[in-house]
């Protein structure tokens, strides 16, 4: 099962992401985390990728492929992986697919989870950090006992300049899934999306139904 997961800053598309480790023992592959690590880890791949990053550029579609090819086809790979953050364009998702098509795979699931914009600023600006432990706390659904006070160390809490409401909606038009992808993952017949709005348990068990029928479609013969 190679499963894409969108959705904007906010979702709780990483949670989601997570339980899914847990639960299913998939392979959870973010692209900046293992472009960050081919760079720490000083692949060839890596020394490729950080030298245009340290232009400034770009690190083009089909070297990150290559990196996340070679990423997920290790063991820990096997039972499934959940790609998160790319592709983030229809090229990009297109060479994906004939990248993993030479390999015998394809993107059997795009799942994203929809929020209404505003739902994602009152979140996102709703969040503070502690400056002594990092741990993080929202205003409503997980504010500390004390307003400005960390429960676990009695740090100071403070709210990043990001997390502030007027650069969170900059931030979210730049970082939500572009429409066009989502047509496109429509029109391959692998499109669903799940309403974030709901509580977590909620939204778990609904792209736990997604999965749970698309490995059933699969293995009856029906899937793409």
């Amino acid at each position: 099962m190679h499963l894409i997961l969108l959705g904007a800053p906010g979702t709780g598309k990483g949670t989601q992401a997570q339980i899914l480790v847990k639960k299913r023992g998939w392979l959870h592959v973010s692209s900046g985390d293992i472009l960050r690590a081919a760079i720490r880890m000083d692949t060839q791949m890596g020394r490729q990728a950080k030298a245009y990053m340290d232009r400034g550029e770009l690190v083009p579609d089909d070297l990150i492929i290559r990196i996340i090819l070679e990423r997920i086809s290790r063991p820990d790979g096997d039972k499934g992986v959940i790609l998160d953050g790319f592709p983030r364009t229809v090229p990009q998702a297109r060479a994906l697919e004939q990248a993993l098509s030479r390999e015998g795979h394809s993107i059997d699931l795009a799942v994203s989870i929809v929020v209404p914009e505003e739902e994602l600023v009152r979140r996102l600006s709703g969040r503070w950090i502690c400056r002594k432990c990092a741990a993080i706390y929202q205003e409503d659904s997980n504010p500390p006992k004390v307003a400005g006070v960390c429960d676990n160390c009695g740090g100071e809490l403070y709210q990043r300049d990001d997390d502030r409401a007027e650069t969170v909606r900059a931030r979210l038009e730049k970082q939500k899934p572009p429409q066009e992808l989502l047509d496109y993952f429509h029109v391959q017949g692998i499109y669903t999306e799940v309403n974030g709005e709901q509580p977590l348990d909620a939204v778990t068990a609904d792209i736990a139904k997604i999965i749970d029928k698309k490995i059933d479609g699969t293995s009856n013969g029906h899937s793409k």
